[in-house]
This record gives structure tokens, sequence and C-alpha cells, in this order.
């Protein structure tokens, strides 16, 4: 078996050998096994169940949710000499009947079909293709939980009670640990074997800005493409009417641009994409839908425009770049109006409180202070421990202390509550409180009811939040949320392994009372303001203006007081705006943080 496998692998796709797991997943799909496959954008997923469609007599059916990646995907099989073809609404009657007549007389090897279009015609599909696999692309549609369900996935489930002997394969690129168990329930695979690949993505570089203003935000992004000629990259925006909001800037700018969504025509669309995928066209400014599927590897940055509204999809978008392994960039912009529109339409949606939740953790990978990376691949429950060196957390590091016993507080109390209660019960226990709910439950008994009260509830949650980052703990969406501790989790909880916490910066809105910040020291703050007056000195030499244009002194004393080291801290200080936070808060920063390391 294997052999064939390798002889199909070469003369089809012309590849000496197979990538990580490739090759286990072939050998259990073609003995009639059904398996879960979860590899990043890039991964190879697709060769997982087009090798042994080849090996298994009969036609493999492919469900896809999109008719252009379809055609994308049946023209690159044919490339390769492989039969193939696909089944959509744009044929006419004549033409799926010579298809499906085809594949009656086992001419084609992968028929790939819409969920809708299977369901519709299952009796009359099935009869004629008599299938010899089933391979459910972008799996992760068919579960609730995931970042992208569509309701048109759910009835693939009646496949399984139909087909009981024939090898399904669920493949998807992102699915946490909650949406993977659904998967496996929705699509009623039997005994599934499942394959995770890493993901880690070592070669894309990992950014994110803050609070810059749209002007400022445009200029950036026309410096860096300039700053990059001829190499191929995305921009995603948030809505239609911004996308041609960007690609107008850049064509402006002499950028060679087009855009893409949902609401031109097909024809429209696939022109972009081919002039995309042939260089024609450097840069496309896209809504989510553009890249599924696309196999470009040359595209060397891919930078979001506005906040993502999950991390799945965010990691599916960022892996778009450097398919071919060369190091590509990412960056992403993110301001707190983008949080306030995808709130609201998180609040609006059918399925409101888990997309808030996955909001939730996108707003805090964006105002993360830890390294992005193990952000990243903790909430695909992939753990990173060491820095990735290539986020810009890791280019200006925050700093750290052992929280090892505070950790140990928290992961007790969620222990002791049997890991069945979310964040907001977990605080109460540790901060003391004596609520009905606390005491009905009979929380209130337990030995860490308490242990945590010298911390505030606010802060608490930080620290939490900061241990599903780093992969302590992990969030059940489908057990009302309820906090888990996770096999590194335990390893601290038993003494085992130390937790390095990041010293939490003082958060501040204007509209809260700066009195309720702790101050430093007096003659520390003393010290501090000179160190600023004297960075403040230099740049208003440099720019030949006076030195109250730069920073007034009650900005500075600000300054010395609270110790901004984040650029969300900085904008509490009165007199600091978006465009001087830009212009001059990184160097006042690194000051401040240096004064804080003697």
């Amino acid at each position: 078996m294997a052999l064939q496998a390798q002889e199909i692998l070469k003369k089809y796709f012309g590849y000496d050998e197979f990538r990580p797991q490739q090759e286990e997943i072939i050998q259990k799909v073609v003995s009639g096994k059904d398996v879960l496959v979860l590899m990043p954008t890039g991964g190879g997923k697709s060769m997982c169940y087009q090798v042994p469609a080849l090996m298994r007599e009969g036609t493999c059916i492919v469900v896809s949710p999109l008719i252009s990646l379809m055609k994308d995907q049946v023209d690159a099989l044919k490339t390769n000499g492989i039969a193939a073809a696909y089944l959509n609404s744009s044929q006419s009657y004549k033409q799926q009947q010579d298809i499906l007549e085809a594949c009656y007389k086992n001419e084609i090897a992968l028929l790939y079909v819409s969920p809708e279009k299977l369901i519709s015609e299952l009796a009359m599909i099935t009869q004629m293709t008599r299938p010899s696999m089933f391979a459910i692309d972008e799996a992760h549609c068919i579960s609730a939980w995931g970042h992208d369900f569509r309701p048109e996935y759910i009835q693939l489930g009646l496949l399984r009670n139909r087909f009981p002997d024939i090898p399904f394969v669920a493949l998807t690129a992102t699915a946490d640990k909650v949406t993977r168990k659904d998967i496996i329930k929705q699509l009623d695979l039997k005994n599934p074997e499942t394959f995770i690949s890493s993901f880690n993505r070592k070669n894309l570089s990992l950014d994110v800005r803050i609070g810059i203003k749209p002007k400022q935000k445009m200029a950036e992004i026309i410096s860096f493409i300039k700053g990059h000629k001829e190499e191929s990259g995305i921009i995603y925006c948030m809505s239609r009417s911004r996308c041609e909001e960007v690609a107008s800037s850049l064509n402006d700018a002499g950028i060679t641009v087009a855009f893409y969504h949902a609401g031109m025509s097909a024809d429209s669309r696939s022109k972009v994409q081919e002039d995309f995928l042939n260089d024609e066209v450097q840069v496309v400014c896209a809504t989510i839908a553009f890249g599924m599927g696309i196999d470009k590897s040359n595209v060397r940055w891919v930078i979001h425009f506005n906040l993502p509204k999950n991390m799945e999809g965010y990691y599916q978008e960022i892996g778009r770049a450097g398919r071919d392994g060369l190091p590509s960039e990412t960056i992403l912009y993110y301001n707190y109006a983008d949080l306030q529109m995808l709130n609201k339409f998180a609040a609006e949606s059918g399925q409101s409180e888990i997309n808030l939740e996955k909001l939730k953790r996108m707003q805090n990978y964006a105002e993360a202070d830890i390294c992005r990376r193990k952000i990243l691949l903790n909430y695909f429950s992939e753990n990173l421990e060491e820095n990735c060196g290539n986020c810009d957390i890791c280019h200006n590091p925050r700093q750290h202390f052992d929280g090892t016993v505070l950790v140990q507080k928290a992961l007790s109390a969620i222990a002791r509550m049997n890991e069945k209660e979310g964040a907001t019960m977990v605080i109460d226990v540790l901060r003391g409180s004596m609520k009905a709910e606390v005491v009905e439950a009979g929380y209130d008994k337990l030995k860490t009811h308490g242990a945590g009260a010298g911390i505030s509830a606010f802060d608490w949650q930080r620290y939490l939040m900061q241990m599903l980052n780093l992969g302590i703990l992990e969030m059940a969406y489908d057990e009302n949320f309820a906090l888990k501790i996770t096999d590194y989790g335990k390893h601290i909880l038993f003494g085992q392994r130390r937790a390095e916490l990041t010293i939490l910066p003082v958060l501040q809105t204007k509209e809260k009372s700066k009195a309720a910040r702790v101050p430093a020291k007096s003659n520390q703050e003393d010290a501090l303001f000179d160190e600023l007056k004297r960075i403040r000195r230099q740049f208003s030499v440099e720019e030949e203006v006076p030195a109250y244009v730069i920073f007034s002194d009650t900005t500075l004393r600000e300054m010395a007081k609270y110790r901004p080291v984040t650029y969300r801290d900085m904008l509490t200080i009165t007199g600091v705006g978006e465009h001087k936070l830009e212009k001059y808060g990184k160097t006042f920063m690194a000051t401040i943080d240096e004064f804080m390391r003697r």
C-alpha cells in the first residue's frame, strides 16, 4: 500500500516524499477507517484524500463550500492528469448528467459537490457515482461552535447512516478542541483517529499595531507595500466598502491592486482571483471570503486592516502568507472602533454568547503582553514553552514575575470545583465572595475560598486570561465556558513546573478617575521625570520646537507617576494623542521600561 501511495505521489503530484502524517492518514483511509484531519493552511490536507481516492474503487465525493474553490481544485487535479469534476448550479442539466455518466463508468476519481447539491440530489448522485469515500472539506462549517458555521452542512450527518461502510475524511485548518469534538459528533464518525499537525508557522512574523488613526494607517500601509516591491500580499477588511476605499487609495499611490468581496459578480471575482494568481495584480483588498483554497505559495505578507472577529478566522487568513515556507510578514491593525462594531455584530448574531466570547479571545490576542505565537498556538491546544522570537512582543518584551503560587491558587480552586465553573465563579471563590450562588454550591467551604482575596476581581480576570493564553487553562465553550486545567497546568499545580506571568500594566480609561491608580514613590517619580525631560529635550532640539510642544510638564509628570509601558496605557495619559503616541511613544515607553528595570 505504501509503495502504491508513493508511486501516486510521485507520478501525479511530483513529490518524492509525504509530509508528516500524510502517509499514515492515507493508509487509514484506504483501509476503510474514518479520520479527522486538522492541518494548517498550506499543510497538505488535500493530499490526504486525493491520494486514497486514486487507490480505492469508485468515486471520492468531496464536499466543498465554494464554487470557485471547487473549480480551482478540479483544474489543478486535471493539470496533474487526474480525472476530476464538480457539480454545481453554474452547469446545465446536460453537463451535470454527462459528469454523472462518466462517474458511473468509473471515469472520474474525484467529484466535488456543495453540501446543498449533495443532500438535495443524494439518491441520484450516489447511485451514479458509487462512492468510494467521502471527504468533508472545511469541516468546521458543520459545528455551531466553529467560526464559519453553515446550516447547510448539518444534514451531512445523514451520510453516515446511509453509507456505514465507506470511510469518511473530515478536514479543516481551524478548529479548537470543542469544535473538533463537535465535528465528530455531527458527522457521526466511527471511532475516528484524529491527526493534528503543528500550527506553528515559524516563518510568519506576527505584528499588532494599536490605535493608529486611519490616515496614518493608510500611509503606513502604502509605505510598507512600496518597500516590498513585486511581492504579493492581501489586505483583509471588515466591509465591502472598506475594501473598495483601501484599493482606491493604493491605486492612487501607483500600486497595482484589486478588490474582492461578495457584492461583486462571479465573473468579476474570478477575474481578480486569476489576476492575483498570475501576479498581474500585486495586492488584493478583500473581505474574509478571499483566499480560501487558493494555493498561491508566494504571498509574502497579509495585513488585517481591521480586527478579525475570532482567532480561527485570523489564523486561517494569515496562513495564506508564506505557504512556501519562506519568511513572510503579518500585520494586524487594532482600534477600539473596530472592537465596538464587532461587539455589536456578535451581540446581534444568532450565537451571540459564543461569538462574543471568541471576540474576547481575539481582543486579548491583540492586547497581549506575552508572546503572540504562544497565545495563537495555545488557542488550538498546542503548547509553545519558549517565546517565538518572531512577534512584536518578543522584539519588545514585557516584564515578568514568578506567578507559580498565584496560578496554583487558581488551579486549586478550579480543581476543587470539579472544573465545571466559568471565570466569574472561580474569581468569586478566590476572592471569598459570599454570594448566594457561591454558598448554594457549597464553595464557601472550599479550602481555596478567599485564597486570592488580596487581588482585585479585574486583575484576576487578566491573570486567568494569561493562563488561558499560556495553555495552563482551556475553556470549554460547550460546557457553559467552564475552565479546564490542561496537562501543562497540572504540572504547575503539583509543583513540577514554574509559571511565569506578565506584570499587569496599570489599565485606566480616560473616563475613570486617575486617582484610582497606584502612584509610584515620590523620589522615584522625580528621578523618572528628569529622565523624561531629557528625552523631551532631545526631540525639541531635533525638531526645533519648544519642549512643551512635544509634551507638557503635566504630561511628563503623569508618565512618571503611572509609568505606562504599553501603547494602550500611554493613551490614558493626559496630553498623549494617537499621533504623538505614534511619533514619540516608543522612545518614552522604552525610557520608562529601562528605568523600572534598574
